[in-house]
């Protein structure tokens, strides 16, 4: 059970549940092949089906640990830093971001978007996903938008997202791994028919890497 103290630290943000936090190289999106210190976030309540880290979703199980520790950790490794989840707009993020950049770090956030946007970014991934759309905030924001392809219909939702992100915004379309067979050969034709998106894959699943 947390004390209220721990309870308002986490609401301002300068305490985050905290799942995992690691070295490796960024596998998807226009940074892939980049090393980078991967800071998971817990809560999400968007709910995608095909989530690969759907125990990230309850922020309960996952330790409130305060933003200084957190920034220790990933100054000793690199000096680019993701932020991801569960969902990490869940929570407030001026606090890290604050201190990451007091560090000298650069500061990247993977999202849904579900969520106003706050802290301070580098660089925006939008990963929209249909059961909670971005907020305007995200939109006008992103630096690139990822699209993640299950099935046909979601070229449509793709076009539609694309229609809403700021036009500097990187186009990518990524298929959902487990579907990665049928989806694929789709997601090459229709790149090839309509240049203005790219491909994201997940090359670390490839490369056997976190």
């Amino acid at each position: 059970m947390l004390t209220q103290e721990v309870k308002e630290l986490v609401n301002k943000g300068e305490m985050l549940p905290l799942m995992e936090e690691f070295y490796t190289i960024q596998g998807e999106g226009y940074h892939t092949g980049t090393a980078a210190y991967f800071i998971r976030v817990g809560g999400c309540d968007v709910g995608c089906h095909w989530c690969d880290v759907k125990e990230s979703w309850n922020a309960d199980l996952h330790p409130p640990t305060h933003v200084e520790n957190i920034v220790d950790n990933a100054r000793k490794y690199a000096d680019t830093v993701v932020v991801t989840g569960g969902e990490p707009l869940t929570w407030d993020m001026s606090a890290l971001t604050s201190k990451l950049k007091e560090s000298g770090m650069r500061i990247h956030i993977e999202t849904s978007g579900a969520y106003e946007l706050s802290g301070e970014w580098d660089w925006i991934t939008l990963s929209p996903k249909k059961t909670k759309l971005p907020t305007q905030s995200v939109y006008d924001k992103a630096d690139e938008l990822k699209v993640i392809v299950y099935n046909k219909h979601d070229f449509t939702f793709a076009e539609e997202q694309a229609q809403k992100v700021n036009p500097d915004a990187i186009l990518f379309l990524q298929p959902e791994w487990s579907r990665r067979e049928e989806m694929t050969p789709l997601i090459v034709e229709y790149v090839m028919n309509n240049p203005k998106w790219r491909i994201s894959l997940q090359t670390h699943k490839y490369l056997n890497i976190p």
